[in-house]
């Protein structure tokens, strides 16, 4: 889940604009083809940085979270996503295979260990990868933690957000038949897969409209109209992982997996009132995970671009820098 917009009051706490020493397209087999790029200090402290959706991709600003001087950054586009290829593709994307994707680049590059860097799914995928290799992440640094359950897919597409946001959520379940809203996971999933490409856009901008106008604790309710090409691959691919429940095995697999990783220290910034991905999962992902930091933003929703919950980023990464 999300995206990041460029808030004005957030950018003052950022470093400068950084462009890449590094770009490539990497090749990570069953036809995809991934698009990475490096930044910052070529031989400095490794920080992978996961972005958010499924399906958001990775923005220029997401580089400037770290001292380009001390940092190694390295930033990709997952599978179907931003500059990969093929684009809004849900063919061999599943989460194993993103985990991959993130051993590939870590190979690739040399590095033995990094700090794992993400936000919304892109902390739900940093805490899969971690626990799948334990080795790896020297430092888990999340924020808007999601670890796709049952029930918070129940709070964001059953109507609990949609209780603070009454009008809002009736324009998201308004092009859907009441006999489908049941479920509007799977009502969405048939006609973002249709196969016909009008369609297909009309319901990606319906589904991403929703999500984009929570993001904020100045939200308006108005998610604003968002490019074709970006709505269907973000509309598609998070649709497609959450019909599969984020391919894990079990509900509530990565709380119950936290003692795999007790031994890694991570640190979680999170919204107070972050309507996408509310507090509560932060807390039970803290509470069962003893070198965690769990760090409230008072005044905060769920967007990456919130001036508190970047603020607060940025100097968790300064005093990184200095631990590692």
């Amino acid at each position: 889940m999300d995206k990041v917009s460029g808030h004005k009051s957030a950018v003052q706490y950022l470093y400068p604009p950084v462009e890449p020493f590094d770009r490539r397209m990497l090749d990570v087999g069953d036809g995809h083809s991934v698009y990475v790029e490096q930044s910052g200090h070529p031989d400095g402290l490794p920080v992978v940085v996961l972005h958010g959706g499924p399906g958001g991709g990775c923005s220029p600003a997401m580089r400037r979270y770290f001292d380009p001087a001390i940092y190694r950054i390295i930033l990709f586009d997952q599978r179907g996503c931003g500059r990969s290829r093929p684009h809004a593709s849900v063919e061999a994307n599943t989460t194993w295979h993103l985990v991959a994707d993130i051993e590939r680049i870590r190979e690739t590059f040399g590095i033995s260990q990094w700090i794992v860097f993400g936000g919304s799914w892109g902390a739900t995928l940093a805490l899969i990868y971690a626990q799948t290799h334990p080795d790896r992440a020297m430092h888990l640094v999340l924020r808007g933690v999601f670890t796709m359950t049952e029930a918070e897919l129940r709070w964001f597409y059953g109507g609990g957000a949609g209780a603070f946001w009454p009008e809002t959520w009736a324009r998201f379940c308004a092009p859907i038949p009441e006999r489908e809203r049941g479920d509007l996971i799977d009502a969405y999933h048939k006609r973002l897969f249709s196969g016909r490409l009008n369609e297909e856009i009309t319901y990606a901008r319906t589904w991403s409209a929703w999500e984009n106008a929570l993001a904020t604790v100045q939200s308006t309710g108005v998610g604003g109209d968002s490019p074709a090409d970006y709505a269907r691959a973000f509309a598609r691919l998070e649709n497609h992982y959450f019909t599969h429940r984020g391919f894990l095995d079990h509900d509530g697999q990565i709380l119950d997996r936290m003692g795999d990783i007790a031994h890694v220290p991570g640190t979680i910034v999170q919204g107070r009132y972050d309507m996408i991905c509310p507090p509560a999962t932060a807390h039970r992902i803290a509470d069962a995970w003893p070198g965690c930091d769990l760090r409230i933003i008072p005044v905060a929703g769920h967007a990456l671009s919130e001036p508190g919950i970047s603020a607060d980023l940025v100097r968790v990464m300064k005093k990184l820098a200095t631990t590692y």
